[in-house]
């Protein structure tokens, strides 16, 4: 469970999983301080390092020389009734072509692009 609570300055917000914080807030042009993630920024974040770790997890697993990944999301929202997450990956290591797909096809199973590829809905609830 993540909650997310006011902070000071006026738009600053602690997220926590009750182990770990991270700071969101809005940019300065919409009134926020600019201390930490945007919103959306949190979504790709998620996705990114949802993918880093699947791919080290895949490489250990099946022995593949992965030494290092980096992977870039953005989120597209330029189509107002679409969400489109573009994502790059950076491999490092003395890999083959057919473990560069093999990682390639593991990332985009990673489980974070599974649920946001899934048909989404939100319920409020009552604490």
């Amino acid at each position: 469970m993540i909650t997310a609570a006011s902070e000071s300055p006026h738009f600053s917000t602690r997220i926590t999983n009750g182990k770990n914080v991270v700071l969101a807030d809005a940019d300065a042009a919409s009134g926020g301080g600019a201390s930490g993630f945007l919103p959306h920024e949190l979504l790709e974040a998620s996705l990114a390092s949802c993918m880093n770790v699947t791919l080290r997890m895949y490489a250990d697993t099946h022995g593949i020389p992965l030494e290092a990944v980096q992977t870039t999301v953005t989120l597209n929202r330029d189509d107002p009734d679409e969400a489109a997450f573009e994502y790059a990956l950076h491999l490092d290591g003395p890999l083959t072509a057919e473990q560069r797909t093999r990682l390639a096809r593991a990332a985009a199973a990673c489980p974070v692009k599974r649920t946001l590829s899934r048909r989404i809905s939100f319920s409020p609830h009552e604490s």
